[in-house]
């Protein structure tokens, strides 16, 4: 489809997560044996990873999946609170630096008081040319192209695809690692489908709660990013107050807020759609809040929640944000819109914080 064809750059943008993506992964796969040797030089006993709103969230996805893969303690750090727990680190640290613009004056200070300290800095970011990529020592760059909404969607999702190729290069060769890395390859079709499976539903779904002020989203393991990030859009884009929680971390306390008028989104993970979050919407039954399942199809939880978004089978659990946040994307535009809004333009927001 043409840009001209769409009525509002983020939904555009959203469409365009397929190349994004795909440009991304191609672009790192011909830096693989450039990332090798930087890495081989990199001497480090700790990996910390940075990054502000939307780029934090990229970083704490890192953070799970290198965790994972290599079995080393990794830490996500906010940029603007990197300079008053910089006393903390102690060791030699590698720091995995995001931001899409690369001008964030956060970013920017704590990659500085890094370097200051004899880091090693890996800068992932979708602009060649910025301050960021000037500084750091190693940069990968995101192939996401020009994103005009404020409202990220298509870097934050090329952001996952460089740190996710990133987490396999750092992590130890195996059968499984290259079967990951083959899923990883095939997702910008994935994202194509999900995108697909999901705009009508998400349409429907922003005209029925068009009226509601107040959102939860509850996600575990990797998929806690995606309710911090599914949040952070609703707040964005709609102006309503949308919250993040691990997922049975929402019984010790915050769910006493929660009423018929208070729609729950619930994140699956594959591995678990017929266990833990099953249980969880059952209690939250009981409370007579709306429930919105993303997930796999054809399982328990469609039969439970009053709503599906789905997404295709198969994912990794580690990789699996990266189809799970496309459905609240498509929400939170889909809801800004409903709501008579400009999702490409919040008020108070810009572009970089500078």
């Amino acid at each position: 489809m043409q840009s001209d064809s769409y009525t509002h750059h983020m939904l555009r943008e959203i469409h365009e997560e397929p190349k994004a993506a795909s440009d991304t992964l191609n672009n790192i796969v011909n830096q693989s044996g450039d990332i090798k040797s930087f890495l081989s030089n990199v001497r480090h006993d700790m990996i910390y990873t940075t990054g502000s709103g939307t780029s934090y969230h990229a970083g704490l996805a890192g953070q799970y999946a290198i965790g994972t893969l290599t079995k080393r303690t990794v830490s996500s750090i906010p940029a603007s609170e990197f300079r008053r727990w910089l006393p903390m680190l102690t060791r030699e640290f590698l720091l995995l630096a995001f931001s899409q613009s690369g001008e964030s004056v956060d970013v920017l200070d704590a990659v500085r008081l890094a370097l200051e300290r004899d880091a090693s800095v890996l800068a992932i970011t979708n602009t060649p040319e910025s301050a960021l990529s000037k500084m750091a020592r190693y940069v990968l760059l995101t192939r996401a192209g020009n994103e005009l909404a404020v409202t990220a969607t298509k870097t934050f999702i090329s952001q996952l695809a460089a740190v996710y190729l990133l987490s396999l290069e750092l992590g130890r060769k195996s059968s499984e690692a290259e079967q990951w890395r083959t899923w990883l390859l095939e997702v910008p079709d994935l994202i194509g489908e999900t995108i697909k499976l999901n705009a009508k539903l998400a349409e429907e779904l922003a005209g029925k709660y068009k009226d509601r002020s107040f959102f939860f989203i509850l996600g575990s393991g990797p998929n806690y990013v995606v309710a911090l990030e599914g949040a952070l859009k609703l707040k964005e884009a709609c102006n309503v107050f949308a919250e993040g929680f691990a997922s049975r971390e929402f019984l010790h306390g915050p769910v006493q807020l929660v009423n018929e008028r208070t729609p729950i989104v619930l994140i699956v993970p594959p591995r678990e759609s017929q266990g833990e979050s099953a249980s969880l919407i059952k209690d939250l039954r009981r409370f007579r809040a709306p429930l919105i399942a993303v997930s796999e199809e054809d399982g328990e939880i469609e039969k439970d929640s009053d709503s599906l978004l789905p997404v295709p089978k198969g994912a990794p659990e580690m990789f699996s944000p990266i189809l799970n946040v496309v459905p609240l994307q498509l929400l939170a535009y889909y809801l800004s819109v409903s709501r008579g809004l400009n999702p490409d333009k919040p008020e108070k927001l810009s572009k970089v914080v500078r």
